[in-house]
């Protein structure tokens, strides 16, 4: 019994964790480049470009909260690493440059949820037990990956979008937008996951991320799906 178990775990380690840790560190990672590209260093100096996990990973944001939400099943999958220092003076276009740092992480995203479809062309020439692992694995990262991309594009500093429209705004709008960061993490836990858990005590069925992302997703990952063939599979 214990064996199945052990057994049981790790194959939803290897399926759930290993994708999720790739789509949050690459993100991250992303996010060092861009800056080192556009003249900032903070990130390099800091150690945080680069492919190795364990210099993004969070306890908490990476391993506890995804598997907590993996296993009661809630309805999306939510992580995060380590915020890559940038320092936004330190860019040569302070303000045009920090969009391109912010895009940098879905967009990386996006490419990880487009490899991991062409990896599905791999299957066939896999074990039965082997191919069953890995098309769960590459769903989920599709999933996931699409997921983080869409989710930290939403106009809420600190998440990408929120970086993103600081930079497009005029000022008299980006401005309070911008101020609005210190408090961002604690509105995203608030309306995303709070919210719907209260008004579930009431019977109520309320879910942000329905109304804000389950069509973009799955608008997305059909186009990945058409682009790289693999319904045809």
């Amino acid at each position: 019994m214990w064996d199945e178990q052990l057994v049981t775990l790790l194959t939803n380690v290897l399926i759930y964790g290993v994708p999720v840790i790739f789509a949050i560190t690459l993100h991250e990672a992303a996010h060092g480049y861009a800056a080192l590209q556009r003249g900032d260093m903070t990130a390099k100096v800091a150690g945080r470009i680069s492919l190795n996990p364990f210099r993004h990973v969070d306890l908490f944001g990476t391993f506890i909260l995804p598997a907590i939400l993996i296993f009661s099943h809630a309805p999306f999958v939510f992580g995060y690493a380590k915020p890559v220092p940038v320092n936004f003076n330190a860019l040569r276009n302070p303000r045009s440059d920090m969009v391109y740092v912010a895009l940098a992480g879905p967009a990386t995203n996006i490419f990880l949820a487009i490899v991991s479809a062409l990896l599905f062309y791999t299957v066939p020439l896999m074990s039965p037990l082997a191919a069953k692992i890995m098309i769960q694995m590459l769903a989920f990262s599709i999933n996931i990956n699409v997921l983080l991309a869409l989710f930290n594009m939403l106009p809420i500093p600190p998440l990408d979008g929120g970086r993103v429209a600081v930079g497009l705004l005029p000022d008299f709008l980006a401005r309070p937008l911008a101020r609005l960061e210190r408090w961002g993490f604690a509105l995203i836990i608030g309306f995303f996951m709070l919210l719907p858990f209260i008004l579930a005590q009431s019977g109520i069925h309320f879910s942000l991320f329905e109304v804000l992302l389950k069509r973009p997703m799955a608008w997305t990952i059909d186009v990945i799906v058409s682009l790289t063939g693999i319904a045809n599979l």
